[in-house]
């Protein structure tokens, strides 16, 4: 009979954690989709209060068998929540979505709001944890493609456009308009929260793989107009820059500036010696962008569908 005992997690624990989910990815994907990073940034999300958002199930060994949390969205009702259970660990899964959807509640509820809306993300893949989600009331709401591009050949930096200037983001200046521009670029999107510019930039400086450097605010004829924030997060196992985020102002769209920076960032990380660059989009987006990355050279490598509920 399997025994566990579930405690809060700590920072320490990243390291067991990502030993957990690798197993898990292993049993799913048949390969590991996290980085160490990866674990190390969750744990330090400052919207994430480790002491009564997570949940970290041991074993009688004191081996890693289940992962589990709930993490608010600025001041909406909205709450992302995880829960993953070691391949052949029996008991525990119950458990642990009754913890994490009640933190949900808590949550929602601390912030006024009369219930929660949740979102798990589930790899395509991963047909018993959609049966999961499912069972608990979630139904799928979108989907996330991964894309890629790898360079067999250097790409080259895309032609000028005219008026266009860019800036990176050392800058504060530069990193409060490419805020704006997010948080206005990205208004319509699938489970998009806004928050003021002081939280963006904390959360941004407190991930390992944060280069303010990567961050290039696009202006036309001097006016902040789009805006492209890569970061290191598929450095250590794909050896690939990645796009976080690409957004550009409602006025300026059609104009080609979400390729020109896309053409940007994949010259940046072919000059940095990487084999490719990476990004996720929505295949809901309110803007054609899926088509663009595939006009881009970019396919698709992975699906994870978000599946929503109301508790």
């Amino acid at each position: 009979m399997n025994t566990h005992r579930i405690r809060r997690p700590q920072v320490e624990d990243a390291a067991a954690i990502h030993d957990l989910v690798s197993a898990c990815d292993l049993a799913v994907l048949g390969h590991v989709d996290t980085t160490l990073e990866d674990i190390a940034d969750e744990l330090a999300e400052p919207e994430f209060d480790r002491d009564r958002d997570g949940w970290l199930a041991v074993d009688s060994g004191g081996r890693a068998v289940g992962w589990a949390w709930a993490c608010r969205k600025g001041d909406s009702d909205n709450v992302d929540v995880e829960v993953l259970v070691r391949p052949g660990t029996e008991g525990l899964s119950a458990g642990l979505w009754a913890l994490v959807l009640g933190r949900a509640r808590e949550i929602a509820a601390e912030l006024g709001h009369d219930g929660a809306t949740v979102d798990i993300g589930v790899y395509r893949a991963d047909e018993a944890k959609r049966e999961e989600a499912r069972a608990k009331g979630l139904r799928p709401a979108t989907s996330f493609h991964r894309m890629r591009i790898d360079f067999t050949t250097p790409p080259a930096a895309p032609d000028p456009l005219p008026g266009l200037t860019l800036h990176t983001g050392e800058d504060e200046e530069v990193r409060r308009q490419a805020h704006l521009v997010h948080q206005e670029g990205f208004a319509d999107h699938f489970g998009f929260v806004k928050i003021g510019y002081d939280a963006w930039y904390e959360r941004r400086t407190a991930q390992s793989v944060n280069d303010w450097s990567q961050l290039i605010l696009a202006r036309i004829d001097g006016e902040p107009a789009a805006m492209l924030q890569a970061n290191n997060a598929f450095v250590p196992d794909e050896d690939c820059g990645y796009v976080g985020t690409l957004a550009t102002l409602p006025a300026y769209r059609g104009r080609g500036l979400g390729r020109h920076l896309l053409l940007q960032a994949f010259a940046a990380d072919a000059a940095r010696g990487r084999k490719g660059t990476i990004l996720h989009v929505d295949s809901n987006n309110t803007t054609p962008a899926l088509g663009l990355y595939t006009s881009a050279g970019m396919r698709p490598v992975l699906v994870i569908d978000v599946w929503r509920g109301r508790v």
